[in-house]
């Protein structure tokens, strides 16, 4: 008798949960969700969880979406992502994950590179009516079939997930749990343009093992989350581990620091994912001692080149682990064991997890690339998505590569066997936590007219945030609106004698 090979997926890692303690508190929103969607935070046990995936899985199914076509998802940091996501992998969908401040014209051109047969969006999320937005973009892909939100004040012809979940039907789809089928795609950008990066559960699973293992990470953590979710990094750290650990998630929609306190403290959580930036700053102010369930941090860098110089980790109470991300392309975290709090250092080769712990697994593999440029190897990495384009000599094979050069320039230090990254990827410029080419950006300074300035600058909690400054404020605003530039990531600021912009 055949058995047919079975591998895990998300899906089933939260069935193995459900299966040891159905009435365990699964999910947890944030504090302050009324504010950013208008609608109450919720608290759902495993149970009640998997009542609601079924739900919204059989609506996909009865919607006529067939196995494996994507759906697009554009949801906050809020319980009803979560739930989308799974209930997607258990009706046998393929999720594209999108950034909240893509606007209409990213929307369409990642709708038409992935095929996408759905959208799946917020009604209104931080005053920005998402709705009309994915109304609009739906009319102009092709592809897509079906358009359904959550929220109330829906446009016509959205379908409302809310009742799907209110009144479910029981239509299922027989599916094999593989692990190496596709079950995410997200999107970046590098110096050769606009990238659509699939992945399968087991590399997403991949990814989430380096982190929690590397940080150490015990069973049944309760994670506080926020960092948003809508990039591969941002599952791997937060959905990942917390199915990994089967503990409880809560979320957090960046950023409000009063609310992540009062929930953190009020929640007892003994780990926090978020933006190294904002790790940085509860550690200058001295939140720990505010936070004394508080044990494990989990610094995301979208910036890795800047770990190096960051201070020193000084509550020794708390264990923080660097996260450094590359894009879509792969990530790889360093504890700090060091006594001053100092980063740990990177060393090239075989990457195990945890990586001080002899015969660990293999997480992945950090190398230095002909161009002095650092790759990345394993089973995390899709070094298809990335793969070189064909030389312009159709003559001439394509050269074979098994890793992905993610262009961020780096030094070798062969005495003590390190890396020091040093440098992002040329033609490219990261403004929180979004990647843009650098001669978009210039298009984009260009078209605000003569005399305007569109520069990135320092921003503590994201890194950096763009800023626009030009004579005529409604002339630049229009400008940005036709270009599809998100009003939130852009501030225009009218030019003022003796202003420093």
């Amino acid at each position: 008798m055949n058995q047919a090979n079975t591998s895990p997926t998300l899906d089933a890692l939260f069935q193995r949960i459900l299966a040891r303690k159905p009435d365990a508190v699964a999910l947890i929103d944030p504090s302050n969700k009324q504010r950013i969607t208008g609608r109450p935070p919720m608290r759902l046990t495993y149970a009640e969880a998997d009542r609601v995936i079924s739900a919204l899985s059989a609506h996909f199914i009865d919607a006529g979406l067939p196995a494996h076509s994507v759906i697009a998802v554009q949801l906050p940091n809020t319980i009803e992502f979560v739930l989308t996501v799974l209930a997607a992998h258990r009706a046998g969908l393929v999720v594209a994950v999108f950034p909240l401040l893509w606007r209409q014209s990213e929307l369409v051109a990642a709708l038409n590179r992935t095929s996408a047969r759905a959208i799946v969006t917020m009604a209104k999320i931080d005053g920005v009516i998402h709705s009309d937005l994915a109304m609009n973009a739906a009319a102009e892909a092709f592809s897509i079939r079906h358009v359904c939100g959550f929220g109330s004040d829906l446009p016509e012809g959205m379908y409302s997930l809310d009742q799907s979940i209110a009144k479910p039907s029981r239509s299922t789809r027989g599916l094999i749990p593989d692990g190496r089928k596709a079950a995410i795609v997200s999107f970046d950008v590098t110096s050769d343009g606009f990238r659509a990066v699939p992945r399968t559960h087991l590399s997403l699973i991949a990814g989430g093992l380096a982190v929690s293992l590397e940080s150490d990470l015990p069973q049944g953590v309760n994670m506080m989350s926020a960092f948003l979710p809508s990039s591969f990094a941002g599952l791997a750290a937060s959905v990942v581990t917390w199915l990994l650990s089967g503990g409880s998630l809560a979320l957090h929609h960046p950023f409000d620091a009063e609310a992540l306190e009062q929930q953190l403290v009020q929640l007892g959580c003994d780990t926090l994912v978020a933006p190294a930036q904002l790790a940085f700053r509860i550690d200058e102010h001295d939140l720990a001692a505010r936070l004394p369930s508080l044990r494990y941090v989990l610094g995301m860098w979208r910036a890795p080149e800047q770990v190096a110089s960051s201070p020193s980790w000084k509550t020794r109470e708390i264990e923080l682990t660097d996260v450094y991300l590359f894009g879509e392309a792969g990530l790889f975290a360093i504890r700090r064991t060091s006594a001053d709090g100092s980063p740990g250092a990177v060393k090239p080769g075989r990457q195990g997890a945890p990586r001080e712990q002899p015969g660990s697994s293999i997480a992945g593999e950090i190398l230095v690339t002909p161009k002095g440029t650092l790759g990345l190897r394993g089973p995390m990495v899709v070094v298809a998505a990335y793969a070189p384009p064909p030389p312009s000599d159709s003559l001439m094979p394509a050269p074979p590569r098994d890793f992905v050069d993610t262009e961020y320039a780096v030094r070798l230090d062969r005495a003590h066997d390190t890396i020091s990254i040093t440098a992002p990827p040329a033609g490219v410029m990261a403004v929180g936590g979004y990647r843009f080419l650098a001669q978009d950006l210039h298009e984009w300074s260009r078209r605000l007219g003569q005399g305007a300035l569109l520069t990135a600058l320092p921003d503590r909690l994201s890194g950096h945030r763009l800023a626009g400054r030009a004579m005529d404020n409604a002339r630049a605003r229009e400008a940005l609106a036709e270009l599809g530039l998100n009003p939130l990531m852009v501030e225009a600021f009218r030019d003022r004698a003796g202003s420093g912009g």
